[in-house]
């Protein structure tokens, strides 16, 4: 008989910054233990989640009592294999019948039928469908421990373990309790509501009334439900005082899973702590707190925040002076960093970065912020940018980590070297550098603006990126504690979105050449494989950005320096795509570049410049008078960044091209007649290489 079924587990409060990830993990397990026993088809829609912070709960429609019963046929091994010359079983097969429980006796019922090319035997068993009874309580403690928690505790005398204590447990099919035990406990109907809105037991007499049931019970069940409601109600409060939320969609997930029963209340704090900068404030706020601060029409902080509450009250006077009352010294305490911090310049915390180590392979952050201040020089020098102003913000750049305010609060370095760097008098364009050197944090970040922050902001990525490939330390599947897959792609997108005029390779060697000699493993002035994984990350940057694989590779696997003029190329090579000779002229690239090769591998050939004395066919002389046309034309393009221009020239050599390889013959005996037609093949390969290998296109 189909019927819904409903597990809840209730518990104390559970970890809130994984309670979304618990009962999303939670309901796939259930579902899919359900449907491995076949109880249930793979509907997803049949399937429901509710996760508040005192219960994990899912609901599946369409749940059968008992499965059906189903054939299933075993692959047993080739007949040459199992039976004897008297059609007797062997030794072999006998093993294979008893580690499968299968009854000699059985052997009658095998099926022959050919596998492939050779005869096999098979064996089809009816197997009687479970009953969900026996099984339920099963794929619930199954699922428990496949959720993804770190720590577990036990609790009262027994030996069950979860990530918190578990106080009951619900297993229904339709209005019936199905018998089970899980972490010690037996299955029933009964839950609690609201810790201090609801009292008493709330019987759930069907899975279809549980959300109802418990909403009478001032619980919103659902997760999704209960993260709407507080949202539509920030909105609303914010609208009422004319402000507007500072976008924390993490905190908003995080108080989600704090309150069963969410209410909106305004909370207020004294004006003139709105003197410390209000990223400070906002921070602890959040972060301390779980309070959701106010801005003004124009981005700036009000004295004003949203206080989410799991309790619902005619008179919430106390509510709101209380949260008013915690986060005061807070606020005191950002006040407190904040002036303290002011009394010493960040010039004058410089030496204390000494004591503090970056790598034990690479130094102190001194010894760091010494190489960077030399890189932020030359990358300055080759922008064209104030070289003095570029070093001094690398200089100051990491000063603030030896501040009061980024120790409590790491996530504000770079944020307050700006306010401490403006406050010491240093130019803004160093201030604005020294925040933004960070940057981009994260995929779609915004970049650092001017000449100045760029070069800190590359300096600092760069030097990262070389020190750590220099030692070996390089990212290995999802692990990179250095951050240097982020490095990479900030390095990628400053210098191609920006865009900047520089080499990368300079840049790499440049960072590599900071440091002492010896203390990284460098071929050729760089870290083994520093440059591959750049142009893998430009891969996949590009792929992102909606490029096809096949343009990419044409482009990059000629291994550009000029990450600026990437784009261009790329863009180029997808017009030339759509021209109707791009065909022909891919495949004679290829071609030419398989027989030059072959060329070059065979006998060691030097391709020399083509001599028009030596051209015999007539079909040779055109092919080279056209390349002859062509070759100023596609370099001035080249040279000049009009790379579309270069490919449309390239695309009228393409008669001569055919004509060339259906009427003459390169390897001909004769050996300067052969060396010079592979000159002319290696003078006209260049030309159509000379913006990207086109022979890598799907045309």
């Amino acid at each position: 008989m189909s019927n819904s079924v409903l597990i809840e587990l209730r518990t104390e409060e559970l970890p809130p910054k994984a309670l979304s990830h618990l009962g999303e993990v939670f309901k796939d397990e259930i579902f899919n233990g359900l449907v491995r026993c076949q109880l249930s088809q793979r509907v997803p829609a049949n399937v429901s989640w509710f996760a508040t912070p005192r219960r994990l709960a899912v609901s599946v429609r369409e749940v059968e009592t008992t499965a059906a019963d189903r054939v299933e046929e075993m692959k047993l091994m080739p007949v040459s294999v199992a039976l004897d010359a008297n059609g007797q079983p062997t030794q072999a097969l006998r093993k294979k019948l008893e580690a499968s429980g299968i009854p000699v006796s059985e052997i009658a019922k095998f099926e022959t039928r050919m596998d492939g090319k050779a005869q096999a035997l098979f064996y089809k068993a009816t197997v009687k469908g479970v009953d969900l009874d026996a099984v339920l309580a099963g794929i619930v403690t199954q699922a428990l421990k496949k959720l993804p928690i770190q720590k577990v505790m036990r609790w009262g005398d027994s030996e069950d373990q979860f990530v918190r204590p578990v106080h009951s447990l619900i297993m229904l099919h339709g209005t019936r309790v199905v018998p089970g035990t899980v972490l010690g406990l037996t299955s029933g109907n009964k839950t609690l509501g609201h810790r201090f809105l609801s009292s008493g037991d709330i019987v759930i007499e069907n899975p279809e009334e549980y959300a109802a049931k418990l909403e009478a019970g001032k619980v919103i069940a659902s997760f999704a439900e209960r993260r709407a409601s507080i949202a539509a109600q920030l909105d609303v409060k914010a609208a009422e005082l004319n402000a507007r939320l500072n976008p924390a969609e993490g905190l908003l997930d995080e108080v989600t899973s704090l309150v069963e029963w969410p209410v909106v209340y305004v909370g207020e704090f004294e004006a003139d702590y709105l003197e410390v900068p209000q990223e400070c404030l906002i921070l602890t706020m959040q972060q301390n707190q779980k309070y959701f601060p106010l801005l003004d029409s124009a981005g700036k902080l009000l004295n004003k925040f949203l206080i989410v509450s799991n309790m619902q009250v005619d008179d919430p006077t106390n509510i709101i002076s209380g949260n008013a009352r915690v986060v005061r010294p807070r606020l005191s305490d950002a006040r407190f960093f904040y002036n303290q911090d002011r009394k010493h310049s960040l010039a004058s915390r410089l030496d204390r970065l000494n004591s503090v180590v970056y790598h034990n392979k690479l130094g102190s952050v001194l010894q760091r912020v010494d190489r960077l201040e030399g890189l932020a020089r030359k990358i300055g020098i080759s922008l064209g940018a104030n070289a003095s102003l570029a070093a001094r913000a690398a200089r100051l750049a990491k000063a603030d980590l030896v501040t009061d305010m980024v120790g409590e609060f790491p996530e504000l370095q770079g944020t307050m070297g700006r306010y401490y760097a403006l406050h010491d008098g240093e130019d803004a364009r160093v201030a604005d550098a020294v925040e933004s050197h960070y940057q981009p944090r994260f995929a779609g970040d915004v970049l650092p603006q001017g000449s100045i922050a760029c070069a800190t902001a590359l300096a600092d990525k760069l030097d990262a990126l070389a020190g750590f490939f220099g030692i070996g330390q390089i990212p290995t599947g999802d692990k990179d504690p250095f951050g240097l897959r982020r490095a990479a792609l900030g390095i990628l997108r400053i210098l191609m979105e920006s865009p900047l005029p520089l080499d990368l390779r300079e840049l790499l060697a440049d960072a590599a050449s900071g440091f002492e000699p010896g203390q990284l493993l460098l071929t050729d002035g760089l870290p083994p494989g520093l440059e591959d994984f750049m142009l893998d990350r430009l891969r996949g940057l590009l792929r992102d950005a909606g490029y096809a694989q096949d343009v990419i590779e044409a482009v990059l696997v000629q291994r550009p320096t000029r990450i600026d003029l990437v784009p261009a190329r790329l863009d180029a090579v997808r017009s030339f795509q759509a021209l109707p000779e791009a065909l022909a002229l891919a495949a004679a690239n290829k071609r030419i570049g398989n027989i030059l090769k072959k060329a070059e591998s065979a006998g060691g050939e030097r391709f020399s410049k083509p001599d028009s004395a030596l051209l015999q066919e007539d079909a040779e002389k055109a092919l080279y008078q056209r390349v002859q046309e062509i070759s100023p034309v596609v370099e001035s393009h080249v040279d000049n960044e009009a790379y579309a221009d270069a490919l449309q020239a390239l695309a009228s050599v393409r008669v001569e091209v055919d004509h060339f390889f259906d009427k003459v013959m390169v390897n001909v005996d004769d050996s300067s007649v052969r060396a010079n037609r592979l000159g002319l093949l290696k003078a006209l390969f260049d030309q159509l290489n000379a913006v990207a290998d086109i022979s890598k296109l799907s045309v």
